[in-house]
């Protein structure tokens, strides 16, 4: 996936700086994104909504919990 897609102006910014920064806490999973391409995102209400073949595998927020939606092996980044 190419994350320049992604729009990252309407991202909370607790969660940008949590996946941008090198030591942000999802920045493994902003890595992942980039380089699988079975996986999308998309920001939807300043959270992102991460997708695999088009199917909803995890939500990220700024201050929130992240919600996993169905077991996927990029749960492992977030625990």
């Amino acid at each position: 996936m190419n994350t320049s897609d992604i729009d990252t102006a309407n991202m909370c910014s607790h969660l940008r700086h949590k996946l941008m920064d090198a030591d942000g806490l999802y920045h493994h999973v902003w890595q992942t994104l980039q380089d699988d391409p079975e996986l999308t995102a998309v920001v939807r209400s300043r959270q992102l909504h991460i997708y695999r073949n088009g199917k909803k595998v995890l939500v990220l927020k700024g201050k929130a919990e992240p919600q996993i939606v169905r077991d996927d092996p990029i749960d492992k980044l977030i625990k």
